[in-house]
């Protein structure tokens, strides 16, 4: 056999070896062979897309995780980015699966088949990124002395992108809800060149006055666990308190105060946590890092969308008050659109047939992203049509269609009035009148009919359009209604509430609810025997809480007097609603919406976190109506 020859045959043995894989080099399996593996290959070379991990180095040196998502074959693509502390590896691999569409929420499907390059990371001390998390960490500034914050961090990551990822055109837009909506508002800080456009939705913009941690100074309760799920081993998963199951309604209420309950689950020391116990008023602790007025004071460059839903059980104020922001600066109405839609907390990137008892004209949500998310992008990101994006566009439930505005709030400011024998009335009354009611810490009202569990999804998502027939004679819950509407009242923007109190206690808080109460001889079965009837159904439009403690300052809490009529002014959340004719529309107040807010004792303390059992007390509640104490909720009548 020639040299030659014997060359040959050595090939076709080992291309034989190649083409039979590993099989003949592993050894045979025998019953005692062991199961263990370490590796298996999810993304298949079948798969219709490319995955990629980095770890994006920032200017102090540590480095964030990062996944790039992209179809096969995509080029000169603009790159949409959000910065998570939900675990950019869980967003980018939802399902084992060889499609995009398949591995990425529901809300990237219409992006990712279109050619955007789809960029997820986790934002510092968070799953697999590098540094420390520190919860809505501030601004560079009074209260951050690192020069490092969330706006840095996209700086540098935007920076690295354009940088590094070949197939993108080197224009990049950042998209996020709640957590994800304030890091993408911090992108607008100092913004990179290449970052040219933005959609916020839900964002956490001031934890204190309307958003996730407090609304008015009264502390929302479920918000303990979040710090501690996010804190314990960078959010990679055990940090739940020792619970199970029950009524949180019975649990919150034996605890005592939110200081007992946090000792009584061994969690006194988490950071996040004392950061709540030890600043219950609105302090520069919360009030400096309020985005908003971080964003008053730059300009505003970069076209941005605002998104909220109607219902955000979450972060309602946040979006609205950046509006009020930036509007004055959008000089020629192009860079600045506001979206208000018939949505739950991050609704809008999910389906959005229905809320609760309520049904919509088909998917709302994804109406949305279709017609005004998606040409949005196109057209700041890889040069598409001019989508005209309506200055404000929102959704008017009651009659259930998509309404476009050129500026917000719309309409003109009309009182409804309280009145004698339960009236409420678009004509003030002359004398003046009280209802009183005992309110009783002991025997709190419920913000959900019980048992209630506050981390079921099924109850917590919804719980805003949740008929309030369940109250309905409670001797701890006033009320007034309308005569039934002659012709339709059509309200766009944030009633504001007027109300005239006093309390036999030292402290008090005021829960005011705005109810479109449904015709009893009218099922309105939109969905015909899918859900259940509206006849007589009462549907929270707005419900708002103010602690009293704050009524002359938000930062330095003061003690009521008793028996002293006091004036509180506080707004509920924005809402496009038309109150259909036949409707009535009714006002509820209350002292207590327990456990979802923690009670108030009504006698004065320094911390009500740290109240003690004696100081809870019962305390006579007076709304007055008519004459100089005219209270009132004053609705933005559309014209």
């Amino acid at each position: 056999m020639s040299r030659r020859t014997n060359c040959n045959h050595i090939v076709q043995i080992a291309l034989l070896l190649l083409a039979c894989g590993s099989t003949l080099a592993a050894s045979p399996v025998t019953p005692m062979t062991p199961d263990n593996f370490d590796t298996y290959e999810h993304e298949l070379p079948s798969a219709d897309y490319v995955r990629r991990e980095a770890m994006v180095p920032m200017r102090d040196g540590v480095k964030l995780f990062t996944v790039v998502v992209m179809k096969k074959g995509t080029l000169k693509a603009p790159m949409l980015l959000s910065r998570t502390p939900y675990n950019a590896s869980s967003a980018t691999g939802r399902n084992k699966s060889q499609r995009i569409v398949d591995i990425l929420e529901i809300m990237d499907a219409a992006f990712v088949e279109d050619g955007y390059i789809r960029v997820y990371q986790d934002i510092r001390g968070m799953h697999k990124s590098e540094g420390d998390w520190v919860l809505n960490r501030p601004l560079s500034g009074p209260l951050n002395k690192t020069g490092i914050d969330e706006s840095t961090d996209a700086f540098d990551t935007i920076d690295w992108l354009v940088k590094n990822v070949p197939e993108a055109n080197g224009n990049v837009g950042v998209i996020g809800s709640s957590y994800l909506g304030f890091t993408a508002l911090m992108t607008l800080i100092d913004p990179h060149p290449a970052l040219k456009a933005v959609i916020a939705q839900s964002p956490m913009v001031d934890g204190w006055m309307g958003d996730d941690w407090f609304h008015y100074g009264a502390f929302r309760v479920n918000s303990l666990g979040f710090p501690l799920s996010q804190g314990f081993k960078k959010g990679d998963g055990g940090g739940e308190f020792p619970l199970g199951a029950g009524d949180d309604y019975t649990r919150y209420l034996e605890a005592g105060s939110v200081a007992d309950f946090v000792n009584l689950v061994g969690a006194s020391d988490v950071p996040g946590i004392r950061k709540f116990l030890e600043n219950p008023a609105y302090t520069e602790f919360w009030s400096l890092q309020a985005v908003d007025q971080w964003l008053a004071a730059r300009p505003h460059t970069v076209p941005t969308m605002l998104v909220v839903g109607q219902w955000d059980q979450e972060d309602s104020y946040g979006a609205a008050a950046v509006y009020r922001a930036l509007e004055p600066k959008d000089t020629n109405n192009d860079k600045l659109s506001l979206v208000i839609g018939p949505w739950r907390h991050s609704g809008f990137n999910h389906y959005g047939y229905d809320l609760g008892a309520l049904t919509f004209t088909g998917d709302t949500a994804r109406e949305w992203r279709i017609k005004y998310a998606k040409p949005f992008f196109d057209h700041w990101l890889r040069g598409g049509p001019n989508p005209n994006t309506p200055p404000v566009l929102t959704y008017a439930t009651g009659i259930n269609e998509w309404q476009t505005s050129t500026h917000w709030p719309v309409g003109t400011s009309k009182p409804i009035y309280l009145a004698a024998d339960g009236l409420a009335t678009f004509t003030k009354p002359e004398k003046v009148g009280n209802t009183t009611y005992m309110s009783d810490p002991a025997k709190p009202v419920p913000f959900l009919p019980r048992p209630i569990d506050m981390g079921n999804p099924m109850q917590w998502k919804p719980w805003l359009v949740q008929d309030q027939r369940f109250v309905s004679g409670r001797p701890d819950v006033a009320d007034w209604k309308t005569a039934p509407l002659d012709e339709a009242v059509h309200i766009k923007g944030a009633p504001e509430i007027e109300l005239f109190a006093s309390t036999s206690g030292t402290d008090s808080d005021w829960v005011v609810k705005l109810i479109d109460v449904y015709p009893n001889d009218i099922p309105e079965d939109a969905s015909q025997g899918a859900k259940p009837s509206m006849a007589g159904y009462e549907l929270p439009i707005g419900i708002e809480i103010f602690r009293g403690r704050y009524h002359k300052d938000f930062a330095k809490p003061s003690a009521l007097k008793p028996g002293k009529v006091e004036r509180y002014s506080f707004k509920l959340p924005n809402v496009d609603h038309v109150f259909r004719p036949g409707h009535r529309i009714m006002i509820q107040v209350q002292s207590t919406l327990f456990p979802l807010y923690d009670r108030n004792p009504q006698t004065f303390v320094d911390n009500i976190m740290y109240a003690k059992k004696v100081d809870y007390q019962q305390a006579t509640q007076k709304i007055w109506f008519g004459g100089d104490q005219a209270s009132a909720i004053v609705l933005p009548i559309a014209d």
